[in-house]
């Protein structure tokens, strides 16, 4: 499970990470939201923990919006050191799951994550005969099993979850690679045309068209070329 969590307070960050990272997460910091929106655009996240401000939340009102509409499987905690009920009221309104209060029960907040992520909204991708379910990495069309693991399979899924999206190779890396700069652009030519070899020629569909100098485009449902 992949978790960003945005808090500009660096101590705390520091914290909440390694909090979270002992406990099986994956996990990315940010400590702005211009930083936030920069690993949102790149990467996909089964949950955002945002740090609320103490005084406009203009600007994190936006940024819950923007998840649930653009990523509307991914939940969102507030954790928060006001006190008003006002501000709980807002940030739930907004699309926000949760709201949690400063100072933090690590526990608490580790069993309310559990929860959000066991019973959120289903991962699966369904566009009409295609199934692809990422929890189990598995593909499934027109009823019959499609074996692709790996590489291939993460690189087919963030592109689907982008779709109709042109998303470059470096976005690929930085989205399903740990440590993107130690591996060459080339990797992902490698799962693309795996994906063309075991997916596409054989069951007569293009599911990703390359888009010259830019990068690559989820595009099912398309006859094969």
């Amino acid at each position: 499970m992949r978790v960003l969590v945005i808090e500009n307070d660096s101590e705390q960050s520091e914290a909440l990470t390694k909090l979270l990272e002992e406990n099986g997460y994956q996990c990315d910091k940010a400590e702005s939201l211009q930083d936030g929106r920069y690993f949102l655009d790149i990467r996909n996240y089964d949950l955002v923990i945002l740090s609320w401000p103490e005084k406009s939340a203009q600007s994190h009102l936006s940024i819950i919006g923007d998840i649930k509409k653009n990523s509307h499987k991914t939940s969102v905690i507030v954790l928060s050191e006001r006190r008003d009920k006002e501000s709980e009221i807002e940030a739930l309104k907004s699309g926000a799951d949760d709201f949690i209060r400063k100072p933090l029960d690590e526990e608490i907040l580790l069993v309310r994550m559990e929860a959000k992520l066991r019973f959120g909204a289903s991962n699966i991708i369904e566009i009409e005969d295609l199934v692809i379910n990422p929890e189990e990495e598995k593909i499934i069309y027109q009823g019959k099993e499609i074996e692709l693991k790996g590489k291939p399979f993460e690189v087919l899924t963030h592109l689907a979850i982008h779709k109709d999206q042109i998303v470059s190779k470096e976005q690929l890396l930085d989205a399903i690679w740990e440590e993107p700069e130690l591996v060459t652009p080339n990797v992902i030519e490698v799962a693309i045309n795996q994906i063309r070899q075991k997916m596409d020629k054989p069951l007569g569909i293009t599911t990703i068209e390359t888009v010259r100098r830019r990068g690559y485009r989820f595009c099912f449902p398309k006859g094969a070329e």
